[in-house]
């Protein structure tokens, strides 16, 4: 009967992690060479010591995302995040910066964005002190350098 008192009362099982960090033998002979040797950026070194202590395959097994964040002050979400790109993408992608994977297409071109420039600079319109971006959007539009356009965009 003991026993189930101290079974139940124990620590709660923690979920199974998802992105689980096993590295070969070479992977974490690279990862300990970039952290020990050269000039190597801060979040790069970061990401190869995340790898280096979530490593199942070392001996006593990975650390805790807790025990990581805390031994390297870095931030939990972090941490998952280079698990998932290791996992998802591999080694290169888990140290690297994380490129943005939506752009917005830029709304003026070269050539609309250099009337907008020579407008701004030029004279205001009659009975205003200053070009307001409003004044700015709607002037391209009477021009005809664009159809339509926004004021936040000529901002």
């Amino acid at each position: 009967m003991g026993e189930n008192r101290a079974a139940a009362t124990s620590e709660p099982i923690m979920p199974q992690k998802k992105y689980i960090v096993a590295l070969s033998p070479e992977e974490r002979e690279t990862l300990e060479r970039l952290t020990t040797t050269g000039k190597t950026s801060a979040y790069k070194l970061n990401h190869a010591r995340i790898l280096l202590k979530a490593d199942i395959n070392q001996q006593g097994g990975g650390w805790r995302d807790q025990a990581i964040s805390e031994a390297l002050d870095i931030s939990v979400s972090t941490i998952e995040r280079v698990r998932q790109r290791l996992v998802e993408a591999g080694l290169d992608a888990a140290l690297s910066r994380r490129i943005p994977s939506r752009t917005k297409p830029r709304l003026l071109d070269g050539e609309q964005e250099a009337h907008l420039i020579a407008l701004a600079c030029g004279e205001t319109p009659q009975g205003q002190a200053k070009w307001t971006v409003r004044l700015l959007a709607e002037r391209l539009v009477e021009l005809k350098y664009v159809e339509s356009i926004s004021h936040e965009t000529v901002r």
